[in-house]
């Protein structure tokens, strides 16, 4: 993760030193999501054939070294390419990791478990802005550093000596059946990925535009992702104690308000009104994410949560999509103003669509709301199962098998992940 949040934020200042204009930076940038969703549908079926830690080891590799194929072809071309393998590595890599995880996990963990994930991603994440300082993005050595970065993952994965999960790929509800469910919940969500796309995609690109040092963009991006961390927790609760939608609406108009801070203190050049302004920003962008998750669990059934939480980050990662290329193209015919301002635009837009919910349904009672949840951004499908809201379910009891079936599950949980797969093909 450290390695990750170093690429996003060093590939969008070299993008400006190199002279992209920020529409084309855009189009780079939005690639990095389209692979993730590539990512995310094809590794499941690699994971039954492959195993994890040979897929783990394959998406790796192949992230360490799109990362290294920056500096040898300045091309915006080649380089939305290697976003987009960069983008289907890590959904990858991040799935092959959650789904350990959840085999790992008991009811009584599970919680815990996600936390610390989140704190992890997120984390890994903020640390990797600090190393924007350690050289000149101008040059070779911050891609190689980033390549080290993400080739040291491999030690601790490819010299465990514990067997892999049994890995079973989460399904999804489709889109008309969730938008039923949980109108506010599907457009909140797709909302926030374009909000989130924007913001991270493009935010390296904005500071660079305004006259910021590299010191100062690691400084402000760090600050919106520790912001986001922070908040998550203090706005579930309240989520937990009102009517959610009520939280959802004031929270994304705080966030508006605060990216519109932002943008004043961006273009009067005071940066430290700037950074409390982003940390703000951040801190109520981001748990958007996890209240669209909770809200729509809140009419569901156990059984039911994991195909729509998978679904809602289907529908995230669609909207990631088109936040660098929309605000890629403002920025290039307006100026770099319209970043926060676009942004303050469509968190605005969203309290107002959660506005319109609450006038046509009435609030769910609060003895039926559930448990809010913290659920890391643009984390893989499988995260999904880690939600302990989703313990009824995983306490069910498990299928029958006749005497056949369960002498073949068991040499299944027998197998080391080290060695051919089952059902594989290979030698």
């Amino acid at each position: 993760m450290i390695g990750n949040g170093l690429q996003l934020s060093l590939v969008g200042i070299r993008a400006s030193l190199e002279g992209f204009p920020a529409a084309v930076t855009g189009f780079v940038m939005s690639a990095y999501y389209l692979g993730f969703l590539f990512g995310s549908v094809i590794t499941p079926k690699i994971l039954a054939n492959v195993g994890h830690v040979r897929v783990f080891a394959a998406l790796a590799s192949l992230a360490s070294s799109a990362a290294l194929i920056y500096v040898v072809f300045v091309d915006p071309i080649v380089w939305g390419m290697m976003r987009l393998v960069t983008g289907f590595a890590f959904a990858g890599l991040y799935i092959v990791c959650e789904s350990w995880l959840n085999d790992a996990a008991t009811n009584e963990t599970r919680g815990q478990l996600l936390s610390v994930y989140m704190i992890i991603m997120m984390g890994g994440m903020a640390v990797g802005q600090i190393f924007l300082n350690v050289a000149d993005p101008g040059g070779y050595s911050l891609f190689i550093f980033v390549s080290v970065l993400v080739s040291l993952a491999l030690i601790p994965m490819a010299l465990t000596a514990n067997p892999a999960p049994n890995f079973m790929a989460s399904s999804r509800l489709k889109l008309k059946e969730l938008y039923k469910i949980s109108p506010l919940g599907v457009v909140g969500m797709c909302a926030q990925g374009v909000i989130g796309g924007a913001f991270y995609g493009m935010a390296a690109v904005y500071g660079d535009n305004i006259g910021l040092s590299v010191a100062q963009i690691s400084s402000f991006i760090s600050v919106s992702i520790m912001g986001g961390v922070l908040l998550q927790w203090p706005v579930g609760r309240f989520s937990d104690k009102f009517d959610r939608r009520m939280v959802l609406m004031i929270t994304t108009m705080l966030s508006g308000g605060a990216a519109l801070l932002a943008l004043y203190a961006g273009e009067t050049g005071n940066f430290l009104l700037f950074l409390g302004a982003v940390g703000l920003f951040g801190g109520f962008s981001v748990p958007l994410y996890s209240l669209c998750i909770a809200y729509t669990n809140d009419y569901l059934e156990p059984d039911k949560m994991v195909a729509a939480s998978s679904g809602l980050m289907f529908v995230n990662g669609v909207g990631a999509i088109f936040g660098p290329l929309i605000v890629g193209q403002f920025m290039s015919l307006v100026g770099s103003e319209v970043f926060f301002g676009w942004i303050a635009a469509a968190h605005i837009a969203i309290g107002l669509f959660a506005i319109y919910r609450m006038q046509i349904n009435r609030a769910m009672p609060m003895e039926d709301q559930g448990t809010f949840v913290a659920m890391p951004v643009r984390a893989g499908a499988a995260v999904a199962t880690l939600n302990p809201e989703t313990e009824e379910w995983i306490n069910d009891e498990p299928p029958a098998y006749s005497e056949a079936e369960d002498e073949e599950v068991a040499e299944q949980t027998e197998i080391m992940d080290d060695g051919p797969a089952f059902g594989s093909n290979n030698p």
